[in-house]
């Protein structure tokens, strides 16, 4: 549980993980995930946040070749894909109830014919507080996922706090984000990919997370992934495309006035550790809040259609069909 300090302010070690997953096996990328929550709890870490779609491996391969040709490997990635719930998240959920931490987590989520890029949140107790997928993926992975709908646009009571978690560029959607500090975030969860792009990837993600905080006056706890040089020669022999897949990494802490709390972590595995001092929430927002004294509702307001995206929906009753008939026919 969240500890209060000599002030009686909300205190809480977070973590945020860079590591790189196991291309060949879920199973692999899971022991990844259960020794990096062993280590964060034993450094005294309540909450630790993993990569983008960490579970099985976020899908190098679509950003540099082209769909004609991901097809092999697209079908490799259903194949290890996350059900949730399921064996994976049983396994998530039973270590972070055994060691009291708040889990955040990035998954290939399949539901039966379609795949999802999924955040999942566990509780120190191991229920599993949100499962959301990203609402819009970006660019070659709309070949790989599905879109996702707002019904996950949520912050959650957790034993660390109010957590809520965007993936990568949903983060350049103003809109979303705001949803959120209506919701009155205190510790956003943030997931990139990492390896990826390039050294600018790992400078948008700097001003991204840091400006998040800023203008939401709440913690970011950023996690990216990480690629070694021999995943990056298995996934394309081809050196011009392996620079796609270097560089991009940014795992960091920042506080609600854009700081950073740790060194960032910017090559290589490892774990980023931080005390978050929610008095600073406080501080920040006493000079600009943006869903409070700074917002101007009667101007600018924000509409959210939170209903669950279903491809099949009940029929209007005969009476409404016929109302509704009749107000055309009038």
């Amino acid at each position: 549980m969240a500890q209060a300090n000599m002030t009686g302010t909300t205190i809480v070690r977070a973590a945020a993980a860079q590591l790189s997953p196991d291309l060949e096996s879920v199973g692999g990328t899971l022991v990844k995930v259960l020794d990096a929550i062993d280590e964060a709890a034993s450094k005294g870490a309540e909450l630790i946040v993993f990569p983008e779609t960490f579970v099985p491996y976020y899908p190098y391969f679509s950003f540099v070749y082209p769909a004609v040709a991901c097809g092999a490997e697209h079908l490799r990635l259903y194949e290890q894909a996350v059900v949730v719930p399921g064996p994976i998240t049983d396994a998530v959920a039973e270590r972070a109830r055994t060691l009291s931490i708040v889990v955040v987590l990035g998954v290939n989520e399949r539901d039966h014919g379609t795949l999802y890029n999924t955040q999942l949140i566990f509780d120190s107790d191991g229920h599993l507080l949100l499962k959301r997928r990203k609402l819009t993926p970006t660019y070659h992975e709309r070949m790989i996922w599905g879109q996702g709908d707002a019904s996950g646009l949520k912050v959650v009571d957790s034993a660390v706090g109010r957590v809520g978690a965007l993936a990568c560029w949903e983060h350049y959607n103003p809109l979303a984000r705001y949803a959120l500090m209506t919701q009155h975030e205190q510790i956003h969860c943030s997931q990139f990919p990492g390896s990826l792009v390039g050294p600018v990837f790992a400078d948008q993600i700097e001003v991204t997370i840091r400006h998040h905080a800023l203008e939401a006056g709440c913690f970011v706890v950023n996690a990216t992934g990480w690629l070694t040089d021999s995943q990056i020669e298995s996934i394309t022999p081809d050196t011009t495309l392996q620079r796609a897949l270097r560089d991009g990494c940014n795992t960091a802490i920042i506080s609600p006035e854009g700081k950073h709390l740790a060194e960032p972590l910017r090559k290589g595995e490892g774990i980023v550790i931080a005390d978050l001092d929610f008095a600073l929430i406080t501080k920040r927002k006493r000079m600009m809040d943006s869903v409070g004294h700074y917002a101007r509702p009667e101007l600018l307001s924000l509409a959210i259609n939170d209903m669950p995206a279903h491809c099949c929906q009940p029929l209007a009753t005969s009476a409404q069909g016929h109302n509704a008939q009749g107000d055309e026919d009038e």
